[in-house]
Parts: C-alpha cells; structure tokens; sequence
C-alpha cells in the first residue's frame, strides 16, 4: 500500500490529520535536517497503523515536503 504524505517539520505540536485513505498531512516538531524529520513520519506512521517501523519505506519525496511512503505487508 502507497501513502501520500505532506510533511510539516518544525511544528509546535505534532498530529497527524488523515485527508484521504491514502493521503495524510502529518506535523513533526524535528527539523527536516540530516533526516531527522523523515525518521519521525516513520515512527508516527507506525505507531497509527501499529506496525513495525522496519515496514514502512520511504519511496519518493526524501527532500521534499510532499513524500511517498510504502507499508510493507
């Protein structure tokens, strides 16, 4: 399964707002330096479909605002 991902780093508080069933705009505290705020759309991926990071990939967008994550079955 593919998601559609905008990414907001250096947001005060972090939540993730689900605007379609594959697309979802997520706010994150870190910074987008050095993959910081990458590796914590992972970590709050997997913890809202309760799965394993190790599952969920990054695709497309690794410097960019809008991503492309795919969840490993």
């Amino acid at each position: 399964m593919f998601l559609k991902v905008k990414v907001l780093p250096n947001a005060k508080k972090e939540e993730i707002i689900k605007k379609a069933e594959d697309s979802f705009e997520i706010k994150v505290k870190e910074k987008p330096e050095n993959g910081l705020a990458n590796k914590r759309v992972i970590e709050i991926l997997s913890s809202y479909f309760d799965i394993p990071k190790n599952k969920i990939r990054l695709i497309k967008g690794a410097k960019e605002r809008n991503k492309i994550f795919e969840i490993i079955n």
